[in-house]
């Protein structure tokens, strides 16, 4: 029976860092579509210390950011060894496709807030995503 084999860890921590801050982004997009936009963080006129909007964006991209990077290294650490159903890769490729096809279309249409909140916005979600891919991929690394 030949030896399993595993891709090196670092790989793994980076295409894991990489899944979960694209999908980051898409749920930022998607959400900044729907109202639920980072840049209420930096707006004078709401009268609110921090719009519930902004607090719900903020953890849905850090959930989503952490989850992405957690299961994406937990996959791409058992990929190797064949252990992925065809089925299960197929559809996984398909919600990544539609996700991003998604935030696309969401990116593309005109917004209702200023240029630098939305690149603010952007460049919070970016970074957050990142820090919460990281963690969910080092956990799931760890665990291993």
């Amino acid at each position: 029976m030949p030896e399993t084999t595993y891709f090196p860890r670092y790989l793994i921590l980076g295409g894991a860092m990489i899944s979960g801050v694209l999908l980051a982004l898409a749920v930022h997009m998607l959400g900044a579509r729907y109202g639920l936009d980072l840049g209420g963080l930096w707006r004078s006129d709401s009268h609110e210390f921090m719009p519930a909007g902004a607090a719900i964006a903020w953890w849905l991209i850090a959930s989503v950011g952490f989850s992405g990077g957690y299961f994406t290294a937990n996959l791409m650490h058992s990929a190797v060894a064949g252990q992925i159903p065809q089925r299960m890769r197929q559809f996984l490729i398909v919600v990544g496709v539609l996700m991003l096809a998604g935030a696309g279309q969401a990116a593309s249409a005109p917004s209702a807030v200023s240029t630098i909140s939305a690149v603010l916005a952007g460049l919070a979600a970016l970074c957050l995503g990142a820090a919460m891919a990281f963690c969910g991929a080092y956990f799931a690394l760890r665990k291993s």
